[in-house]
């Protein structure tokens, strides 16, 4: 069986930056993730391309909480009040109530936050559903590392939807990067998760950034060997530039792809306070 395709939800106007995928569950439509507010016009666009409106959904399963994988979740529960949404425990206070997610998202991006993500808006708590191991059918589990509220779902079928946890690779280049922002990146946790994903030996993984990979043993294992090579260049001593310019080396004809979906910059912050909190 070939993978899903993501819904692609053109972020300020890319391509392959952010995606999600449309699922088919025992209680009918639901989205994996959904994108920041600013891409719901293009979310509903790609619905109606598969014949469905957003009141159509029933559910929507959330990786975490973070604004490109998640900012969408209130703005859609308003338009659509009967819209169930999944995440983790640790996730869910956080969408009924986002302020503190808003002030800290707003301290790394200042003044670009409105134009990046738009509105973030609560979901109210009756819609909101912890996910436990089982949700409609798909194995779900913690993948804490990216974020500490991170969780992964797996269907029969081999696939997992690995939000952020299995990194990022626009396909279809074989390039994959590790996504560590601040402020919540935990290196042991992430290599601990990675071993609970390929203990479970999924067939294909669909990322949100961006596309499903066929290739899921050679892709986790780029996935570690990268995430150490990074994290002791920053350990080290590189200052960011450097960081910048080694990652933009690596990556070549790719690296302006990747840099909208993750800029390097945040991945040499949230190292950069990974390595200092662990110092103190």
């Amino acid at each position: 069986m070939n993978g899903p395709e993501p819904l692609e939800l053109r972020h300020l106007g890319h391509e392959r930056v952010i995606g999600c995928y449309l699922l088919e569950t025992p209680d009918g439509p639901a989205l994996q993730d959904c994108g920041p507010a600013n891409c719901v016009p293009e979310l509903k666009k790609r619905l109606r391309e598969r014949g469905l409106e957003l009141q159509d959904l029933r559910h929507l399963l959330l990786s975490h909480i973070h604004l490109d994988h998640a900012g969408a979740a209130g703005v859609l529960v308003r338009e659509h009040p009967g819209l169930q949404v999944h995440v983790s425990e640790i996730g869910a206070p956080h969408l009924v109530d986002p302020s503190r997610l808003e002030r800290s998202a707003r301290r790394l991006y200042l003044d670009d936050f409105d134009r990046l993500w738009g509105e973030l808006a609560p979901v109210p708590q009756e819609n909101v559903h912890v996910a436990g191991s089982d949700v409609l059918g798909l194995a779900c589990f913690p993948t804490p590392g990216h974020a500490s509220h991170h969780v992964c779902y797996l269907d029969g079928e081999g696939t997992l939807y690995a939000g952020d946890a299995a990194g990022v690779r626009i396909q279809p280049s074989r390039f994959v990067l590790p996504p560590t922002p601040p402020p919540e990146l935990d290196l042991v946790h992430w290599s601990t998760s990675l071993d609970e994903i390929e203990r479970r030996k999924p067939q294909r993984l669909a990322l949100i950034h961006f596309g499903v990979a066929e290739d899921a043993e050679r892709h986790l294992a780029e996935l570690r060997e990268r995430l150490t090579a990074w994290s002791e260049l920053v350990r080290d001593g590189v200052t960011e530039e450097e960081f910048v310019d080694a990652a933009g080396e690596e990556l070549g004809p790719d690296r302006d792809t990747y840099q909208q979906a993750m800029p390097f910059w945040q991945s040499y912050a949230g190292l950069k306070r990974y390595w200092e909190k662990n110092a103190e």
